[in-house]
């Protein structure tokens, strides 16, 4: 067991050191963080596959890849995550590949006109940290609400019993660098889709070897993706992927600075290049990186596992994603997700102190999640009201 204060967010004692290989770590506890995210990723990469029936193996070998860029790049859980509001426009639409790659590469080009510019160091520098710390707590809420509703109640009452099990696991040990908890949780997984599941799924069926499928996106696809799929997915971007991943990176990993320009720098360079290879358009989270570290990771190891994972399932069994996917139990992953957005809720705790500023985080957060384009006006509105509330509490004091 460790010391609490190695469990203390702002311990310098998290940040990589030299000594392990080039900051990174390959350890139980970097296994165990490996499936930190994985609740998230996987239900919105198989639907948007369901969706607009993508190339599967192509989908899984470039999101894996991205991944091990990433975690070799940033040396930290810096974790790649499917465009989630492209995601849900994707599979409530029925979007072609045309278009979906076509959205992808638009706001690659956006991304990296941001960057290349320098604006995104500007909003940076005029987004109010209450707002990022509402809009963490929006996606927190949001992600712990999709785990009750739609994965903790998936089989019923095994479900039940399995996710209350995962739940008390994971909250015993969570912290604990000798027994991560999410290896506990994928081998109850593993054992309970193997006495229920496996009998109805041939694995050798599956197996076969894929490379990813070239693609040239159209003038009209790139276009038509930027309105339909890059313009709602720009702010939640903005806000989570590069605004509240930098802030999380400074709370989790004080002692290791990056900008949010390196940030958008990647963020680019992946949808420059997932388009032309059938990859899905992907983004860093704040989410992600919490889910990283709440179950033990601490460097770039637990992204790279991951990434190896899903590279070999887009190599070789690419073909049977879906029914690889169906025979794991969603208790379990709502189990992982639940712990994901509970950590990014706990980040607004250093707002409580101030009644204004909390009272704006929870405005946002709120805003984000109940509304049409709520990151978007959660945003934009939240950040209009702090520069109020502080210009009148200034005259108040003067």
């Amino acid at each position: 067991m460790v010391a609490r204060s190695q469990l203390n967010p702002t311990n310098h004692s998290a940040v990589p050191t030299k000594s392990s290989w080039f900051g990174i770590r390959f350890d139980r506890n970097e296994l165990s963080g490996a499936f930190g995210d994985i609740g998230t990723d996987l239900p919105l990469i198989v639907g948007v596959i369901l969706a607009s029936r993508l190339d599967a193996p192509s989908v899984l070998i470039m999101f894996g890849l991205m991944q091990i860029l990433s975690g070799l790049i940033y040396r930290l859980p810096m974790p790649v995550q499917p465009l989630k509001a492209m995601a849900v426009i994707v599979i409530s639409q029925k979007v072609s590949p045309d278009i979906l790659y076509g959205g992808g590469l638009a706001i690659g080009i956006t991304m990296l006109v941001l960057s290349a510019t320098g604006l995104i160091d500007w909003l940076a520098r005029i987004v109010p940290k209450n707002v990022i710390r509402g809009i963490q707590f929006g996606l927190g809420l949001q992600l712990s609400l999709l785990a009750l509703k739609d994965y903790v109640q998936a089989d019923g009452a095994i479900g039940y019993g399995l996710a209350i099990l995962g739940f008390t696991i994971t909250l015993f040990l969570l912290g604990n660098r000798r027994y991560p908890p999410a290896l506990i949780l994928i081998v109850i997984g593993v054992l309970y889709a193997g006495v229920f599941k496996m009998e109805s799924f041939h694995i050798f069926e599956s197996i076969g070897f894929h490379l990813p499928a070239l693609h040239v996106p159209t003038t009209d696809a790139v276009l038509t993706g930027w309105i339909l799929l890059a313009l709602p997915q720009l702010a939640l971007s903005l806000g989570n992927s590069i605004l509240a991943t930098r802030q999380v990176i400074e709370d989790l990993f004080p002692g290791y600075p990056i900008t949010v320009r390196k940030i958008s720098w990647t963020y680019s360079l992946m949808n420059l290049v997932n388009p032309f290879l059938s990859g899905y358009p992907t983004c860093h989270g704040s989410g992600g990186m919490a889910g990283h570290y709440a179950f033990g990771a601490r460097t770039g190891g637990s992204v790279i596992i991951e990434g190896a994972l899903y590279l070999i399932l887009g190599l070789f069994f690419g073909a049977g994603f879906e029914q690889v996917i169906q025979i794991f139990p969603k208790p379990i992953l709502g189990v992982v997700l639940l712990f994901e957005g509970l950590t990014l809720m706990k980040l607004v705790r250093d707002m409580t102190d101030s009644r204004a500023d909390f009272t704006i985080v929870l405005m946002v957060g709120l805003v984000a999640i109940g509304l049409p384009y709520g990151y978007v006006i959660g945003l934009l509105a939240g950040t209009l009201v702090a520069y109020l509330t502080n210009r009148g509490l200034t005259k108040m004091s003067e």
